[in-house]
């Protein structure tokens, strides 16, 4: 019986811990590309984020994050996302190359509240299937965002 008990345990442990950890994963945001475009900007070398962040930056807002951009608090289910393209310059021009990454920011206080409401990720390449942050969140995305904290640690702000 103790066997069995035990087994159970087991089995419910390998359901239960990747469950938990889907719940706080934050989710591809299919569409986001007609989404609103809240400001693009390119960063270029000399800048001090050049190396990480360096290229064409688009930023978009679901209709929550909307809100939050009016009201300077978003709401649970505010969705950002930081698309971030290779910059090709052309001696001209400058136009988007292959994309870099695609970072999310999804605010829900509750499933979050260890890093100001909001959860983080990153997708390499913009492939759903390559997390790049994962439960990394505190150092890879928040301790920079801190310094926003007066704008719900968003560092955007929308464009009329």
């Amino acid at each position: 019986m103790r066997r069995v008990v035990m087994i159970g345990v087991i089995v419910t442990a390998a359901v239960v811990v990747p469950v938990a950890a889907q719940e706080s994963a934050v989710a591809y945001p299919d569409g986001y590309r007609f989404w609103n475009h809240v400001k693009s900007m390119v960063l270029q070398e000399g800048h001090p984020l050049y190396d990480s962040f360096g290229g064409i930056h688009h930023i978009y807002a679901n209709e929550e994050a909307l809100t939050g951009y009016r009201e300077g608090t978003f709401p649970d289910g505010a969705i950002l996302v930081f698309d971030l393209l290779e910059a090709v310059d052309s001696g001209d021009s400058i136009s988007e190359g292959s994309r870099k990454v695609l970072g999310v920011m999804h605010k829900d206080g509750q499933r979050f509240s260890e890093t100001g409401g909001w959860g983080f990720e990153a997708f390499e390449g913009g492939d759903p299937e390559k997390r790049v942050v994962e439960s990394n969140a505190e150092t890879a995305c928040f301790q920079c965002h801190t310094s926003q904290s007066e704008q719900d640690y968003v560092f955007s702000s929308l464009r009329d």
